[in-house]
């Protein structure tokens, strides 16, 4: 994100665009509100700076790196690895928001990550781990303790 908001504003020759492009980026990472945040900023910036009609130009350049990154980027890198439903993940940033402010917003997709895999590695929790995300793993880390009890409850029985 840094990378594409730093080129476009440097293509659209607003002023620190390489700082302001990290700037938005890191508050890409905030859910809805860091990106308005973000295009704000641009806009202050292209205003003071340029004619009035860059603040139209930001917006549109802003739009399209929001379509690429929530289109293209967000779901083969972030959702390859955190493997959360997309309505799941929706819910829990506004769940997170409402209950701890801005701070929820960043620990939510965490949390729920976090959950999700403790879910898909204990059987009989696995129901949630699949509601949560979208599969399940086939085979569990943790599966050589079930055999291990087996053996153990097939030791008791002889």
């Amino acid at each position: 994100m840094a990378v594409l908001n730093s080129v476009g504003l440097l293509l659209l020759g607003i002023e620190y665009a390489v700082l302001l492009g990290i700037i938005g980026a890191l508050l890409n990472v905030i859910p809805y509100l860091g990106g308005i945040i973000g295009v704000l900023l641009y806009m202050a910036i292209a205003l003071v700076t340029k004619s009035p009609v860059y603040v139209i130009y930001v917006a549109v350049l802003y739009a399209i790196i929001q379509f690429i990154d929530n289109n293209f980027i967000v779901p083969r890198i972030v959702a390859s690895k955190v493997q959360l439903n997309a309505l799941i993940s929706i819910i829990v940033v506004l769940i997170g928001s409402a209950v701890w402010g801005i701070s929820g917003m960043f620990l939510s997709i965490p949390l729920t990550a976090i959950m999700k895999v403790i879910f898909d590695h204990i059987d009989p929790l696995k129901p949630w781990g699949f509601l949560l995300g979208n599969m399940v793993p086939t085979k569990s880390k943790l599966s050589f303790l079930k055999w291990k009890v087996s053996i153990k409850k097939k030791k008791s029985c002889e």
